[in-house]
């Protein structure tokens, strides 16, 4: 008797609980509004104690006075107990972060898991302590977008609401993390959503006016750098910010490019060296602070100095390498934190040293070295992160001098037309493609025609194994009627091969092995959002009748195929 009671009480909780997450799904839009409230609440409370941990644990590791092996123990310390943590309990938070935020938005149907947020802030937190040069920003854009989506599906909101919670929850990080809550909004809108006229538009606003709150609550009224007022000489000093817009295309193009190169070949490791493969970048970053402390972490108050021109020339040239190296190193090698500080470090310390040079040889027609470290800041961020309009506003919102605004605008937007020449994917779109993430581009985003891949796709054949050998594969298919087949291996699907290359493989190598004639990385597929369209130019491109369709989230996972004959029958091309 006593457990029937017991059983109507629980049925009667569940019951109630059910009826009210009900109710929630039916007022959605009613509660959106007040979600917003809270995530930047949240938000903001995470990114002040990710500041107050990160820089008092950094005081404990590096005292004033401190030893130098200090500077070479603990990155490789650190790097190595983080890179088994990440390895081993938080894969996903490995990173940036703004990458993974946009594949949980475009990829992974908004999710991000209560896991991965924990991990990505306290081994961030651990990680920049320790002295690997990285930054909070982007860190904290993935924990913010996290509680959003964390929220959402807490509350059993449809996939479509809780996908944006992830901007909502990114404008309070970056509103709290540089203290710029207008930046904020733009940055998510812009690099996070791609649409400045998103629908979410007031609740990112909301959430980074609630986190801007919040940290002014804790932290006080204080600027992330303090600069003085900056006076443009005479208009032809603008040339000289041009001249600043190109070094800082340059630079950012090589950053990018050193990134993802050193990115690429740790990636080519077996898996089981990844998690070791940290302690490579911390023994760069420990060498190198060794013999230049300014090396280590994320550098915020030499940027101070750079922009009131109390920073050496010859430091801040020399700067602007050892940390290029030691921030494309520790990112590389899979230590956790972003690439904004470190941007705009390597931006202030190019834009001394450019301005340093420009005084010097023209003192009456250009200002102090300070107001270039200011502009090479955002021309080097605009570079990298390719936002140029969110760089803009966060240099304006840094310093509420409007003096400055038409330099910057200059020198960004050279910079980004220098580094798109230089270097044409972007960084976090290409993070992503190492990872095998395809985010969807602005034109995919915009398309909302009905005939979809998704509509004729269909179950694969036969697959071609990666082992099998070209003599194998003809042998094996010599009597099917299909002359284009997939090749998969353990990780899923790896390429597409047709019967004439494989017939010129015969002659040369008859035992060659399937996987050495296709690139596992870049490939034909498509995605189930794709248009038809799309499918017939890539099998025109590629010779090749049907293509592989994969997840956004992972490019070897194969959902289905498309065939030459799907597309001609969606399109009513009968057979002859």
């Amino acid at each position: 008797m006593t457990e029937d009671i017991q059983t109507t009480k629980t049925g009667g909780w569940k019951t109630w609980l059910l009826d009210r997450l009900s109710e929630l799904r039916q007022r959605e839009g009613q509660i959106f509004m007040i979600l917003a409230l809270v995530i930047g609440a949240l938000t903001g409370l995470a990114v002040v104690a990710f500041i107050v941990l990160t820089e008092r644990l950094g005081m404990r590791l590096y005292p004033v006075g401190g030893a130098p092996w200090r500077r070479v123990l603990f990155p490789v310390a650190g790097s190595l107990t983080i890179g088994y943590l990440l390895y081993k309990y938080f894969p996903n938070a490995r990173g940036s972060g703004v990458p993974q935020t946009k594949a949980a938005l475009f990829a992974r149907d908004g999710r991000i898991t209560l896991r991965t947020v924990l991990g990505k802030f306290f081994c961030t937190s651990a990680t920049l302590a320790s002295g690997i040069p990285l930054g909070r920003e982007g860190p904290s854009v993935q924990v913010g977008a996290g509680i959003g989506s964390v929220l959402g599906r807490l509350l059993g909101l449809r996939t479509e609401q809780v996908k944006k919670l992830i901007p909502v929850g990114a404008a309070a990080a970056i509103a709290a993390a540089f203290n710029t809550p207008l930046a904020a909004v733009l940055f998510s809108l812009e690099e996070i959503t791609g649409d400045l006229y998103a629908p979410v538009m007031g609740a990112v606003v909301l959430a980074s006016a609630t986190a801007w709150i919040v940290l002014r609550v804790f932290l006080g009224d204080h600027p992330l750098f303090k600069v003085p007022q900056y006076q443009l000489g005479r208009p032809v000093e603008l040339a000289a910010y041009a001249v600043l817009g190109v070094a800082g295309g340059v630079v950012s193009a090589a950053f990018t490019k050193i990134l993802l190169g050193i990115r690429a070949r740790f990636l080519r490791f077996p898996q089981k060296t990844v998690w070791f493969q940290p302690v490579v970048g911390g023994l760069v970053v420990g060498l190198m602070g060794w013999f230049v402390p300014q090396v280590l972490g994320v550098g915020y108050g030499y940027v101070g100095e750079a922009l009131n021109g109390r920073m050496a020339f010859q430091l801040m040239a020399l700067l602007v390498v050892l940390k290029l190296l030691a921030v494309t190193v520790s990112y590389g090698t899979g230590n956790a934190g972003g690439i904004f500080g470190p941007s705009l470090f390597i931006g202030a310390m190019l834009g001394g040293t450019v301005g340093t040079v420009a005084h010097h040889f023209f003192p009456a027609y250009t200002a102090t070295p300070g107001a270039y470290a200011l502009v090479g800041m955002g021309a080097v961020f605009a570079g990298v992160v390719r936002a140029p309009m969110t760089s803009v506003l966060m240099i304006f919102e840094m310093t509420q001098d409007y003096a400055v605004i038409v330099p910057l605008m200059i020198a960004n937007l050279v910079s980004l037309f220098v580094a798109s020449r230089l270097q044409h994917e972007p960084i976090y779109e290409a993070l992503a493609v190492q990872d095998g993430i395809h985010l969807p581009s602005s034109k995919a985003r915009q398309r909302h025609g009905q005939r979809q891949i998704s509509k004729v796709m269909h179950a694969p054949g036969e697959l071609l194994p990666a082992e099998m050998t070209v003599r194998g594969a003809l042998e094996r298919f010599r009597s099917s009627a299909a002359r284009t087949w997939l090749v998969t291996d353990l990780r899923g699907v790896i390429g597409v091969i047709n019967l004439s290359r494989l017939e010129q493989e015969l002659a040369e190598n008859a035992d060659r092995k399937i996987s050495d004639l296709v690139d596992a990385i870049d490939f034909p597929h498509v995605h189930p959002d794709h248009s038809l369209d799309l499918a017939l130019e890539r099998m025109g491109t590629n010779e090749i009748e049907i293509l592989p369709v994969v997840n956004r989230a992972n490019v070897h996972k194969l959902e289905g195929i498309v065939t030459l004959r799907d597309v001609l029958d969606a399109y009513g091309v009968k057979r002859s």
